[in-house]
């Protein structure tokens, strides 16, 4: 495999994360005219909710089925489009019947295109002999901040959701179809650094063993960033006491440290090591959340937030990576396509978690669940080793790979 083949197969991967992030952030930052214009009640939202990311589970259970007999970049290839023809769907419905189907078939393909892009990113840093899985997950924060500058846009001018919609699938839909034609498949073998001789099988009950830490990591990152998400303006505004306005900056600066956290990431992984950089991250974390709680302010509350930012996105990209390095080879499409699961677990039980202990409890009380939560990957940071514990470098072999 030429070096062009693996850059090729790097930026057209970058694409699909960045694509992803636009189509995700202009669905949920648009729920509000999702919801007026099919007449959802507040009592059915959450269950409209709650089945997108349970189905997304059911979609990557699904494509570790089909990783067995067709290539990842094969499910990519096709699942991306789909999520963009659904989001399309889901603008441009009348009926109610209409937008359930549409938000159905959104999840599941969402499930199988988490799964396969990170298979893909698994396999291409394999091949890199470095870290670079950050870099990947930077590109979808990234889609993430246009998205929702896209969404703002047409709430801003009252545009209807399929005419909001339809330009950005116009655009991205041909640029990601013509793109995969330079994914790279991985098909390496070789024993894990993570002393999993032959490559563990991540079906097994052992190799299940090796995997729960990571799972446990994936969805306690995961309910710290669903906390961020839905709770982070209602905490400015109602708990801290700043303006609605003021109340809608937490969020943006979260997602803004997470570009720049994730951009710079692979630098630290390559250089200290992926434990150490989990360790700091999860370290981080936790401060932010133990500043959250104790804030007098809204300055001292955006300070937490900010760190929350910092310390959390450098965790999923590196719990992947690792799966890769535990699981080598074939195995590892397997290791990510559960681990993956465990990130809509993380989501489904951080909001409403969080919401029933500031009900009973008291908001501040509750943002200590999440600290203590996060501060368990200091646990499992062992997890994230490579054989000389610094990913990159040359101390891991590439992998043989095809072009998908």
């Amino acid at each position: 495999m030429t070096d062009a083949r693996l850059r090729h197969g790097r930026a057209s991967l970058g694409l699909s994360f960045f694509a992803q992030g636009v189509a995700f952030a202009l669905l949920v930052t648009r729920l509000p005219a999702v919801q007026e214009r099919y007449g959802i009640s507040d009592g059915l939202l959450p269950l409209f909710l709650a089945a997108v990311p349970m189905l997304a589970g059911v979609g990557s259970v699904a494509t570790e089925v089909l990783v067995k007999r067709i290539r990842p970049s094969v499910v990519l290839r096709w699942s991306q489009p789909v999520v963009l023809l659904a989001l399309l769907w889901v603008g441009g419905g009348s009926e109610l019947w209409q937008v359930a189907v549409a938000l159905g078939v959104f999840g599941v393909a969402v499930g199988a295109l988490d799964a396969s892009m990170n298979m893909l990113g698994v396999s291409l840093q394999w091949a890199y002999g470095r870290s670079i899985m950050l870099g990947f997950h930077a590109a979808y924060s990234l889609g993430g901040i246009v998205g929702a500058s896209l969404a703002w846009v047409g709430a801003r001018w009252d545009l209807a959701l399929f005419v909001s919609y339809l330009p950005v699938a116009a655009v991205l839909l041909p640029v990601v179809f013509v793109g995969s034609r330079w994914f790279v498949d991985g098909v390496g073998s070789g024993a894990s650094a993570g002393g999993v001789e032959g490559g563990g099988k991540a079906g097994a009950s052992g190799g299940f063993r090796l995997l729960l830490p990571l799972c446990l990591v994936m969805t306690f990152a995961y309910i710290g960033d669903a906390t961020v998400s839905n709770w982070s303006a209602k905490y400015l505004e109602d708990v801290l006491g700043s303006s609605e306005q003021t109340a809608t900056l937490p969020y943006n600066v979260y997602m803004v440290t997470t570009l720049v956290g994730r951009t710079v990431g692979d630098f630290g992984v390559r250089r200290f090591g992926a434990v150490a950089v989990v360790r700091a991250g999860a370290l981080l974390a936790a401060g932010g959340f133990a500043v959250v709680a104790g804030a007098p302010g809204v300055g001292v509350g955006m300070l937490g937030f900010t760190m929350l930012g910092f310390g959390l996105c450098v965790i999923v990209p590196q719990t992947f990576a690792a799966a890769g390095r535990i699981f080598p080879g074939a195995a590892s499409d397997a290791a990510v396509a559960r681990l993956n699961v465990f990130n809509y677990v993380g989501f489904l039980v951080g909001a409403p978690l969080v919401g029933a202990l500031g009900d009973a409890w008291s908001y501040r009380g509750a943002m200590l669940v999440p600290m203590v939560l996060v501060l368990v990957t200091l646990v499992y940071a062992r997890s994230f080793a490579s054989g000389s514990d610094r990913y990159g470098g040359g101390h891991e072999r590439a992998r043989t790979v095809d072009v998908g």
